[in-house]
């Protein structure tokens, strides 16, 4: 009953909450209006080096890899009017996360383009780890109806310019059902109603490591495939192949090549 009561008091509270939409059975998925006023927080620029998220500079050496990554990744994802772009790599340890971090905070610093990061690794989140964010809510408790997306989402600035962030919290061991359920197809359409103008990129898990990427390719517009040396082998870059030919491959960055390559943080092909 109580929860028809909410449902009849948001009917009534006019076009403010008209495009609502519950998560988890109980929580609402905020409008724009709400998302507008998302809480704002500082990133340490220490902490972000020292976890080599480095594209937050115009200008800077390290970072210019990333611009250029960057700069190619849109181009292909602007042909196709593309919106969401998922990170995923074949095995642990191959920089995935530090690549969506980065390549989120060079599209940020474009003028008239906005990102937004969200941690779909729910084996085990790092986004907020990486930017040196506090432990929150997260996605998982937007998921579970804990709290509203609108609580969740958080605009990191740094510098003078600021992306969106819904960051993850804690592992979960029922990710694989969260990622084929229909409550994730309920927030992956708020997220792209809310976010129009944002280029979305999703931190995925490890793609060999279980079912949670293959479930949520097919909503996905495109992949970017993270491989590491000496973290994945040319074997699990090719059974990742089986399972990408049901969306577009826009890149695959290569991690961790050996120090003599004139590169900062590996390079891409």
């Amino acid at each position: 009953m109580d929860s028809i009561k909410q449902a009849v008091e948001l009917a009534r509270s006019g076009d403010s909450l008209a495009h609502q939409e519950f998560i988890g059975g109980s929580k609402p998925i905020a409008t724009g209006q709400e998302t507008a006023s998302a809480r704002e927080v500082r990133l340490d620029v220490d902490h972000l080096e020292a976890n080599r998220i480095v594209a937050f500079a115009t200008g800077s050496e390290s970072g210019r890899y990333y611009d250029m990554l960057r700069t190619q990744v849109l181009q292909e994802m602007d042909k196709k009017n593309w919106q969401f772009l998922a990170i995923t790599s074949p095995t642990a340890g191959c920089g995935k996360t530090v690549t969506a971090c980065n390549l989120a905070m060079s599209i940020a610093r474009l003028p008239e383009r906005s990102a937004v990061v969200v941690d779909l690794d729910l084996r085990k989140p790092m986004v907020a780890n990486y930017l040196g964010l506090p432990p929150s809510g997260g996605v998982l408790s937007v998921l579970d109806g804990q709290v509203p997306i609108s609580s969740a989402v958080i605009k990191a600035g740094v510098g003078p310019n600021s992306l969106f962030l819904l960051p993850g919290s804690i592992p979960t061991s029922g990710s694989s059902e969260w990622m084929s359920s229909q409550t994730m197809t309920t927030l992956l359409q708020a997220i792209k109603r809310e976010f129009r103008s944002h280029t979305v990129i999703f931190d995925l898990p490890p793609m060999l490591l279980g079912d949670d990427v293959i479930s949520i390719l097919p909503r996905m517009d495109a992949v970017l495939l993270v491989t590491g040396v000496g973290s994945s082998s040319v074997a699990d870059v090719k059974e990742c192949q089986k399972h990408l030919d049901r969306v577009p491959v826009v890149r695959v960055v290569v991690n961790k090549v050996s120090e003599d390559v004139d590169t900062y943080y590996g390079s891409y092909y």
